[in-house]
């Protein structure tokens, strides 16, 4: 198997900066580095005296190999999926594939001083990479090409750097998570079958947001623009833009699912909720009022992108003119915050757009917080069928953007991430990337029954507690609360909901139910309507055929009960539904001798 060579997958031009600043001032240039430029030279030197290098000297470079290389692929190696095995890729980070053996484990090599825990033993240094790069937090930034933002992540990453919490906000983040499980729940046993694009198994989202908005205000931001399409859109409006204490957002949304538009909200009428935005004020926990905006965002996902990045703009050029700061300042003031999905963050055009944009001199934003809420499915495809790439997030690489990797069941990871983002957007002005990898609970939305395309992912999905479940099991075995705490704190969010929910239903009662979205829309432009009839022959082959199973073909057992039906429709004995009526189209097509091409999340 051939070695890894760290000076390879290095960028030769960094590290020819690197040597010749270490030349010039050995003091200049990271201990790291300088402990490997003086086993370069002096091995070099012996070299050219004895023609051998010290086989200890050799295995300091052999560790070294060790280190870099978990800074370069580590993150192929983490435990960042909730509900799928990871890929395996070669070669592994087994210390045999850099030259070195179990019976170095025991031997101390100076290259520990790279990784900050000073002269150690092979076992203390592995274990701390182990720790670092292939936990639930996955990194990627050695591929950027400014050395002076690499050495700042190589420390800011460090286990001893990391971002702790205390037990009031390990606390915190149970209530945010408790919340939007709350929250979710609340809806689907209230509003049955109404669609809300649930952000169940997504839901460390919420206290990571929590943490932007709060950690933010404390680095000096006052204007958060965010953009974000459906998945979990309803509970940012409630929790993260709108004002907790009075429910005022959340009394707007049940309003919604009550068939009506709240009185203060009349630009809802309409349109859907999970496409609705708002303005929000927030006082945080330093005292200092936030300004949110989460802008509307209709079902073209990833269309929202340039929308924010231009308010933000707009609203750092205004304060250029209002003010005598510089820009950096009213970069530092203003960040735009954007929430994708990772099937629409690999597939969609205009994702590259933007972030090829955001360092050009026009349309630099100051850098933006990309999150990508992960449910590794899109609509029903799983990764492997819809992208070339190893992950969604790849595209950012070229523009030499940092990515994390986090585990969706690991809240306190997503919280300690956020706030290494915020300071590296905060200091260099530049994008960063998080990718919360988590599921999806339900299907597409509400009404879809994902089993039947991904029945083995959603048989694990079936089976997964929730990450609520898991975290406030953890807090307990930590001392840090008790069961009733957690029974105490559900039953009162529970019981804010359904005050809230009254006055909906007041405010719903006392208002005309707005028009039937399905209602028939008259045509006065004298558009010309195609005649597309097939005949009842057509119909009933078509219909018997899409009825058919081939013999021999395993069918998920919760198909069997749609191809009967299916082929009652075909005889009139049931009405015809959309997807019977797809089936035909198609069908009849085929029969006519025209090709149909079924590509995609939607075949």
């Amino acid at each position: 198997m051939d070695k890894i060579s760290y000076v390879g997958n290095a960028d030769v031009n960094a590290i020819d900066h690197l040597y010749k600043m270490y030349q010039q001032d050995p003091e200049s240039v990271d201990l790291g580095w300088k402990k490997f430029f003086e086993g370069f030279d002096f091995a070099r030197t012996n070299f050219e005296d004895n023609g051998e290098i010290p086989e200890n000297f050799q295995k300091e470079f052999k560790v070294i190999n060790l280190i870099n290389s978990y800074r370069n692929r580590g993150h192929l190696f983490t435990k960042t999926n909730p509900v799928r095995e990871r890929r395996k890729y070669a070669p592994t980070l087994s210390i045999e594939n850099f030259g070195l053996e179990q019976s170095d484990m025991d031997s101390v090599f100076a290259a520990g001083e790279e990784v900050g825990i000073g002269a150690a033993t092979l076992r203390a240094i592995v274990d701390h990479l182990e720790q670092t790069y292939c936990q639930s937090i996955g990194i990627e930034y050695v591929y950027m090409r400014d050395p002076e933002r690499i050495e700042w992540f190589k420390n800011k990453i460090e286990l001893k750097n990391r971002p702790k919490f205390d037990k009031d906000r390990k606390v915190n983040i149970f209530k945010m998570l408790n919340q939007a499980s709350s929250f979710e729940s609340f809806l689907g046993k209230k509003f049955v079958g109404q669609k809300r694009f649930s952000v169940e198994g997504g839901e460390a989202l919420i206290p990571a947001l929590d943490t932007l908005v709060q950690k933010g205000s404390e680095l000096g931001v006052e204007y958060f623009v965010m953009g974000m399409a459906h998945r979990g859109r309803l509970k940012v409006l409630s929790k993260i833009v709108g004002d907790a204490a009075t429910g005022h957002l959340a009394e707007r949304i049940f309003t919604v699912f009550e068939g009506t538009s709240h009185p203060s909200f009349p630009a809802d009428e309409g349109d859907v909720k999970y496409h609705q935005g708002a303005l929000g004020l927030r006082k945080t926990k330093s005292g200092r009022d936030v300004k949110i905006n989460l802008s509307c965002n209709p079902s073209h996902l990833e269309f929202v992108n340039p929308v924010v990045e231009g308010m933000a703009r707009a609203s750092q050029d205004s304060k250029l003119v209002e003010t005598d700061e510089t820009r950096d300042n009213v970069f530092a003031k203003v960040l735009p915050v954007l929430m994708h999905g990772d099937a629409a963050f690999a597939g969609q055009g205009i994702v590259m757009e933007t972030l090829q944009l955001a360092s050009l001199m026009g349309y630099r934003t100051g850098g933006t917080i990309h999150l990508v809420i992960n449910n590794q499915i899109g609509f029903t495809t799983s990764p492997e069928a819809s992208r070339s790439s190893i992950y969604s997030t790849d595209a950012a690489q070229i523009t030499q953007t940092p990515i994390f990797h986090i585990n969706g069941d690991d809240p306190e990871a997503a919280c300690r991430v956020i706030r290494i983002a915020l300071d590296y957007r905060q200091k260099f002005a530049k994008d960063v990337v998080l990718d919360l990898v988590g599921f999806r609970r339900l299907g597409h939305n509400e009404g879809d029954e994902p089993s039947y395309t991904q029945p083995v992912m959603y048989a694990r999905v079936k089976a997964h507690p929730g990450t609520r479940h898991l975290y406030a099991q953890l807090l307990v075995r930590e001392g840090v609360i008790t069961n009733e705490d957690l029974d105490a704190m559900t039953a009162k969010v529970v019981e804010k909901y359904e005050r809230i929910l009254a006055n909906a239903k007041k405010i719903a009662s006392e208002k005309p139910a707005r028009a039937a979205l399905n209602a028939p829309i008259v045509e006065e432009d004298g558009s010309e309507v195609l005649a597309t009839p097939i005949s009842p022959e057509v119909l009933k082959k078509v219909s018997e055929q899409v009825s058919l199973v081939p013999e021999g073909f395993n069918i998920n057992p919760k198909m069997v009960g749609q191809r009967g039906r299916r082929a009652k429709m075909g005889t009139g004995e049931v009405p015809m539904d959309w997807g019977f009526a797809e089936a035909i189209a198609y069908g009849s097509l085929g029969l006519d001798g025209t090709n149909v091409r079924l590509s995609g999340q939607d075949s």
